[in-house]
């Protein structure tokens, strides 16, 4: 899709703005449901740096809106960071456009007054997850993110899955993401220090970059897996596309989000779609995804015994067990967790904020 998706702008029913030039895990959940979003109602993004393909409008159409489109008695501005919320208050009150205000929270702290004062003049709100909505001081409707099934999807053979990436014969456990503290990556390399040495055949993939202060960290880690002789089974293959990130998860039979702090993290359910168990830290919305004993474990955040624990009595496991846990995860995300149900609930609030304004 290109502009002329949205021929009419003054037609557009709501608008995504994102206004975050670089590449965010807000801006990916975005870019995701947007257009399933639009199969059912007509709606647009609005920002700099946004995907090729993504229905989109410029600021210049933003002159439309001080008319409501065709049929409803406003439009929607669904904003998900507090410069957006500023700018919908900004078009809404003080320039007096046909909009009404819809706000996801993905937070999971008390929010600042600045922030309380906007979310409270928001039409409606929207949590991540229920840990998220704890945070909320006025009602909200929990939807937790969707993943986009036809993307994240089992291979139909594990051993050419990681052929096909160069890597070694090993059964593998995973970890995705940014490469710091915050993200645990050092109690993931750590837990994999102490459950590999006595379990051949197993290794580890610590997928992802470091940036600034935090390429110190990264070299820090892969002394530390030198040091413990697992150099060929601990594999730090550095970043790589997102539009490549299925096939790394094709190759797992584990995966593990170590967060120390997390707002949502959607990583357990991308490798939960490609029936691939997760071990998650108790952050985030990770309690609200995984099963505990039945897709995967939870453990408490920083706890290297713990997550090495989980990481061998996973290994340890019957093939039958293992399969059983990797058919559950596969089936929870295609149940409750498909991109098409996140934009249906999500267009389902915005219906309940226009029958409101019709009041």
């Amino acid at each position: 899709m290109n502009r002329e998706v949205v021929p009419d702008p003054a037609g557009l029913e709501a608008v995504a703005p994102n206004f975050k030039r670089r590449l965010s895990g807000v801006t990916a959940t975005l870019e995701r449901v947007v257009p399933y979003q639009a199969r059912d109602i007509s709606i647009a993004a609005l920002g700099p740096g946004l995907a090729a393909g993504l229905p989109r409008l410029s600021f210049a159409d933003l002159r439309h809106f001080w008319r409501a489109p065709p049929g409803r008695p406003a439009r929607i501005w669904h904003a998900r960071r507090n410069v957006e919320m500023l700018a919908g208050l900004i078009l809404r009150d003080l320039l007096r456009m046909k909009l009404r205000l819809v706000f996801t929270s993905a937070s999971q702290r008390r929010h600042t007054r600045w922030t309380k004062f906007q979310i409270a003049r928001m039409d409606a709100v929207i949590a991540t997850s229920a840990a998220t909505a704890s945070y909320l001081e006025r009602p909200s409707t929990v939807i937790h993110h969707g993943i986009d099934l036809t993307v994240f999807h089992p291979p139909a053979d594990k051993a050419q899955a990681r052929a096909r990436l160069g890597l070694p014969e090993l059964r593998l456990i995973g970890c995705l993401g940014r490469i710091r503290a915050q993200k645990g990556t050092d109690v993931f390399v750590d837990a994999l220090i102490a459950a590999l040495p006595s379990r051949p055949g197993w290794g580890g993939v610590v997928l992802g970059r470091a940036v600034g202060k935090d390429t110190g960290f990264l070299e820090g880690l892969k002394a530390r897996v030198a040091a413990s002789g697992l150099a060929d089974r601990i594999l730090f293959p550095g970043e790589v596309a997102t539009s490549v990130t299925p096939d790394w998860y094709r190759a797992l039979d584990l995966y593990v989000a170590p967060q120390r702090w997390e707002g949502f993290g959607v990583t357990p359910l991308e490798a939960m779609a490609t029936g691939v168990p997760v071990v998650a830290t108790t952050v985030g919305a990770f309690p609200e995804l995984v099963v505990e004993g039945v897709t995967g474990n939870l453990i408490p955040p920083g706890d290297v015994p713990a997550m090495s624990a989980a990481m061998s009595a996973f290994i340890d496991m019957d093939e039958a067990a293992r399969e059983a846990w990797s058919a559950a995860s596969l089936q929870r995300t295609r149940t409750d967790f498909a991109i098409e149900v996140e934009a249906q609930r999500i267009n389902a609030v915005y219906e309940e904020v226009w029958r409101a304004a019709q009041r």
